[in-house]
């Protein structure tokens, strides 16, 4: 399978595909020229910047990438230096900011534990995590934020909150995450319920919503032979209905239902799922 990922430039998303004949990744040039300049038509876009600089011709190569429309098309990629002639020669005032934000994320935690993310599955260390337990999201968080954070897969000691919500107090914690371990998985309303439950205690200082989207998926996977197209669920509407779901879990239930996929062993979809995964995290 095409390893691919996607980066979320001011909502965005910027597509790179790996080459193993060159053995680096390729950015979708066309993708860059939207993020710089917003444009309504990006295809025509790139291909009058190229048509217009002779330069471009030389530093594309073309890789099969998957379009919005669910099928794979020669596209124009270019690598690290070619990024670099691409931003100079589109007119931008983002072009520095977008420039800096390119190199950042090679080196940024959430960059790094994303591709440990990645390896979670590639290396098939997600088989031998349990399914469903709260030693299973541990070993999932303790993965993928491991030497990054120094708590990764400890159950925190100390109270958090967000956005003026208060999670699970720390001396309730343990006993409500056994509660939500013994709920049952027997139906799809009964596991978006422990994933809601989950998201209510929040169990570790950072990384939760990451780590327990992995874990639903796993339990969908093993009760349902299902998981989530996360790539369907919009951003805005997946954050406003978990901000919902404290009080009513309708309308988070509706859109993972909605996005539920028979399609559980293509890697596709489980990687595009860690790029939206991230995606919803990211600072507005």
């Amino acid at each position: 399978m095409q390893k691919t990922s996607i980066r979320f430039f001011e909502d965005v998303p910027v597509r790179a595909v790996w080459d193993a004949e060159s053995s680096k990744w390729w950015f979708c040039a066309m993708d860059i020229a939207e993020a710089l300049t917003k444009t309504s038509n990006p295809r025509v876009y790139w291909a009058t910047i190229k048509r217009r600089n002779a330069e471009l011709i030389a530093i594309c190569k073309q890789l099969k990438l998957k379009a919005r429309d669910g099928k794979f098309y020669s596209t124009d990629v270019v690598d690290d230096a070619g990024l670099n002639t691409v931003i100079a020669l589109i007119p931008s005032k983002k072009a520095a900011v977008f420039s800096k934000w390119m190199k950042d994320m090679e080196t940024s935690v959430d960059e790094k534990s994303k591709q440990k993310a990645y390896e979670l599955f590639d290396s098939g260390f997600v088989d031998n995590i349990e399914v469903g337990t709260v030693k299973g999201l541990q070993q999932i968080h303790s993965y993928i934020f491991g030497g990054l954070f120094d708590f990764a897969g400890q159950i925190r000691t100390v109270n958090i909150s967000k956005g003026g919500f208060a999670f699970a107090p720390v001396r309730f914690l343990r006993d409500n995450l056994s509660k939500i371990e013994q709920m049952p998985e027997d139906s799809f309303d009964a596991i978006a319920d422990k994933y809601v439950e989950m998201n209510v205690a929040h169990p570790f200082r950072e990384g939760n919503g990451r780590s327990t989207r992995i874990w639903l998926d796993l339990i969908l996977k093993k009760n349902l032979k299902q998981c989530v197209d996360w790539s369907r669920i919009d951003k805005t509407k997946y954050l406003t209905a978990m901000r919902e779901s404290v009080v009513d879990p309708t309308k988070i239930k509706t859109l993972l239902k909605s996005a539920l996929t028979d399609d559980i062993f293509n890697r596709e979809i489980i990687m595009k799922g860690i790029d939206y995964s991230y995606y919803y995290e990211a600072e507005e």
